[in-house]
């Protein structure tokens, strides 16, 4: 079975398509505009070793903000596609990662639910030339998006390019464990019956 989602999102701030396949073996086609936002999307697919397509044309004269909210957005929905009705995944996972002098953990649970618990404190504004701020933006639309309910807490103090390349490896790390079939799983992982 092909765990596989593609959306496209078109208003008149961006014009994006994210496709991911969860099985898939780390290769990735992104093009956002937003040179550091590519490198970070490549890390994301290479560690949790999804296939990951992204194109994205926003309004980058204003300011980066639409552009990443609304691939955050997209790339939530691409993945909640993926997933389908979740049978079989483990839901859960987590993963702490150092990255020279940074360490984060992140940790979360594919339940439906969304909620992001972001402890981040980047030493600069700036990182690559844009406000690293935006960063939550993202994250907090791809949680809402996917239904993810997920924590990411900065654990030591890093440069600005390595801890958001920690995040990004980190978030890719702990979905690929909850994302992850178990064959002792019948269903979905919950009493309810359903996530």
């Amino acid at each position: 079975m092909l765990r596989y989602g593609e959306v496209t999102r078109n208003t008149r701030e961006t014009d994006i398509t994210v496709s991911i396949e969860l099985d898939g073996t780390g290769e990735s086609d992104i093009s956002t505009g937003i040179g550091f936002l590519d490198h970070m999307l490549e890390l994301f697919a290479k560690h949790g070793f999804f296939n990951l397509a992204v194109v994205a044309h926003g309004d980058l004269d204003v300011d980066a903000h639409h552009t990443l909210e609304d691939v955050g957005i997209v790339l939530g929905e691409a993945l909640l596609k993926a997933a389908g009705d979740k049978a079989g995944i483990r839901r859960y996972g987590s993963f702490l990662l150092p990255m020279d002098e940074t360490l984060v953990m992140v940790a979360l649970d594919f339940s439906g639910r969304p909620g992001l618990y972001y402890q981040v404190n980047p030493p600069a504004e700036l990182v690559a030339g844009f406000d690293a701020t935006l960063f939550h933006e993202f994250v907090q639309a791809l949680c809402t998006k996917a239904g993810l309910n997920m924590h990411i807490r900065q654990l030591a103090a890093g440069e600005n390019h390595h801890l958001f390349e920690a995040i990004f490896k980190g978030f890719a790390k702990a979905l690929d464990i909850a994302t992850s079939l178990d064959p002792r799983i019948s269903g979905v992982l919950s009493t309810k019956g359903s996530l």
